[in-house]
């Protein structure tokens, strides 16, 4: 479908490879590792808000160029220009299980702020998940198909009242925002003011190893229940699905609290073999590992000696290791079932070498610290406009 906008009474747009596939990549990237459980039963979302609390600003520098695009293709088609503000931006996932009936997205008093929507797909029906397919209630088009790259935008209001289809394979991916034409819902002023609280106590070397926030918002359970009887930890999980395991080298007993569990230093486990590689905690280990999956096969065989890296797990470490797979899951077929990756290799989980992962250890710290220097920069300007934008800078 080419880029069309349709009859009056539903006004909408539909562009097409709105998004390059890089920029998609990078931003499953960021979710699949910092990610917490959602909004919706079957439902993860990662917010600007959540990654400045865990750490992650710099992960906010991506979503710079794409956040003016929309908003200025936005403003065009509909006629409004200079009169929207960003009321919201996050990455939300549909797994199995996950849809919505009917609705507007303004059908609640508190959304009435809401004027305008924006929906990237960031990957791809039949390839990356089934079901998931947008319907609107009436005009045209009736459906969209996703397709990582293409953006819908629409008014909120009742005329495009919309559904998704239940997920039922894989996971749907998508970067979500939310206009309104009043200034006290501006997204960048709350943004701006979290970001003042934790970036002016800390340097560039201080602030991008993620911190992981109360373990309840990771653990994931049937029906999404508040309590730990049924269900995982999504860090660990995240890193379960692709074959990967957790060693904690402090005491770590099966009693240990599971926050306390999450900031502790961890080594990356793969079959019987553990890579003598300390990771911050958990979420450092997640976000090298879908570093990884993001930067596939430029990062194999960069690190040609690994044999003093790779050690064999003994008898010890492995009782360890199980021990802490049942405090940070007790339904591991859950978990499979909930993160299943369609033709995992073909969309980008590599085929497995410690050496990539190595060579992910020191690429994703450049990458880390290279934001964290923008963000940096770019901050003051921010601070002094009440604006979160794309800051050319002199050389």
């Amino acid at each position: 479908m080419s880029e069309v906008d349709f009859e009056p009474q539903h006004p909408r747009l539909f562009i097409p490879n709105f998004l390059s596939l890089d920029e998609c990549r990078e931003l499953e990237f960021i979710h699949k590792s910092s990610s917490t459980v959602g909004y919706r039963p079957n439902v993860f979302s990662t917010t600007l808000s959540h990654l400045i609390a865990t750490n992650s600003s710099h992960f906010v520098i991506p979503f710079i160029p794409i956040r003016e695009r929309l908003k200025d293709r936005l403003e065009e088609f509909f006629k409004c220009e200079y009169e929207l503000f960003i009321e919201f931006t996050g990455l939300i996932s549909w797994s199995k299980g996950a849809s919505i009936g009917w609705h507007s997205d303004n059908n609640r008093p508190y959304l009435k702020q809401r004027h305008f929507s924006a929906v990237c797909y960031l990957n791809t029906y039949g390839k990356d998940f089934s079901g998931g397919i947008f319907h609107f209630q009436d005009g045209e088009p009736t459906s969209i198909v996703p397709k990582a790259g293409d953006v819908v935008m629409y008014t909120a209001d009742d005329h495009n009242i919309h559904s998704v289809d239940e997920i039922t394979e894989g996971e749907r991916l998508t970067v979500a925002l939310w206009f309104s034409r009043d200034g006290s819902h501006d997204e960048d002023k709350k943004l701006i003011s979290l970001l003042s609280q934790h970036l002016l106590r800390k340097n560039v070397a201080d602030s991008y190893i993620p911190l992981p926030a109360s373990d309840n918002m990771y653990w994931f359970s049937h029906g999404q229940a508040s309590d730990h009887q049924f269900g995982f930890n999504i860090c660990w999980a995240r890193l379960h699905v692709l074959g990967y395991d957790i060693y904690i080298s402090q005491d770590s007993g099966c009693e240990s609290d599971v926050s306390e569990l999450l900031v502790k230093p961890v080594h990356l486990v793969r079959g019987s073999e553990l890579l003598d590689q300390e990771f911050v905690n958990i979420m450092h280990a997640l976000q090298v590992v879908h570093f990884y999956c993001w930067k596939g096969s430029a990062l194999l065989n960069k690190v040609s000696n690994i044999d003093s890296k790779v050690v064999k797990v003994t008898d010890v470490q492995r009782e360890k290791i199980s021990g802490l797979n049942s405090v940070l899951s007790n339904d591991d077929d859950f978990a499979s079932k909930v993160f299943y990756n369609m033709l995992s290799e073909e969309n980008g989980c590599i085929c497995f070498d410690w050496s990539g992962i190595l060579a992910a250890v020191a690429a994703w710290e450049d990458y880390a610290v290279n934001l964290s220097q923008q963000i940096h920069l770019q901050f003051p300007y921010w601070r002094m406009y009440e604006s979160i934008y794309n800051v050319q800078l002199d050389e």
